[in-house]
Parts: C-alpha cells; structure tokens; sequence
C-alpha cells in the first residue's frame, strides 16, 4: 500500500478509484499526533501560570510587597512566553506547507524564550519606573539581531 493510498483511507477518499486528491500525496501534510499533543501541552501550561497571573495580581499589592512585583513579572513573561511557543511553531508550521522539519521545536522554545525575558525585562522596568521606549526598542533590536543571528537557516 503506497502512502497516497494509505493517506486516502485515512481521510476517507477511495484509494481504489483513484479520487486521492493532490493535498494527500505528501505523507507530512496531517499534522501528527505528537505535534499536536505539544501544542495542546504547551497552551494547557500557559493556561495554568496564567491563572496563577490571575491570582498574584488580584491578591498581592507590588507597592507593599516589593517581591510581588518581582514575582508577577516572572509569571506574566512565563505565561506569554508559554502562549507564544506555540504560536511560533504553527506558524513555521503552515510557512513550510503542513510539513515539520526538524529543530521547528527548538527554534519555537528559543522564541518562547526570548518574549518571556522581554516581557517580563519591560514588565519590571515599568515597576520601577525606568521604562523609556527608546530602552524597549533597543532591547527589541536587541532580540531581533540574535534571533535573525541564532535562525539563520543553514
């Protein structure tokens, strides 16, 4: 059984007569399950440290407390760090046709990373009241010229 004949009969086109359309002739076009259980992962995470977001805001003062301030920019990077991870991935996902090369993980987790210390860099330089746009946009260039550097595709 060829793969365009097994991808036909798992989609329910009829292998046998031929009618496998010209989206199922590449084997990698359905995303796999392993893919698509680290995506729902990855958000079910995110969904957690946002909820504990939720509850360091709505429960600890920053101007009382000086390590809340501390703690709730830890979380609020980690959770939009966590959220953009997969993003990052379906993305690359979707530019390269449904088809999953090898590092696209990696190269999202690294992603992740890089939104989860600006974040929470820009979260607590707001807390101390040294945010300047010029600062935010310089360690955005920052972030932009090592990626650009770190992704080149070899």
């Amino acid at each position: 059984m060829s793969v365009i004949e097994y991808r036909g009969r798992l989609h329910g086109v009829a292998a046998a007569t031929g009618t496998s359309s010209k989206r199922h002739r590449l084997d990698s076009l359905v995303m796999e399950s392993r893919d698509r259980l680290a995506n729902l992962a990855v958000f079910g995470a995110a969904a957690v440290v946002w909820i504990l977001v939720g509850l360091v805001v709505t429960t600890r003062d920053p101007r009382v407390d000086s390590g809340a301030g501390f703690l709730g920019a830890g979380l609020i990077g980690l959770a939009v760090g966590l959220t953009t991870i997969p993003l990052f991935w379906l993305s690359v996902f979707a530019r390269h046709r449904r088809i999953a090369y090898r590092g696209d993980w990696m190269r999202a987790v690294r992603r992740g990373a890089w939104v989860t210390v600006v974040v929470a860099v820009l979260v607590v330089l707001r807390l101390q009241n040294l945010f300047q746009p010029q600062v935010a946009l310089f360690i955005l260039a920052m972030v932009f010229v090592a990626e650009a550097t770190l992704s080149v595709e070899r």
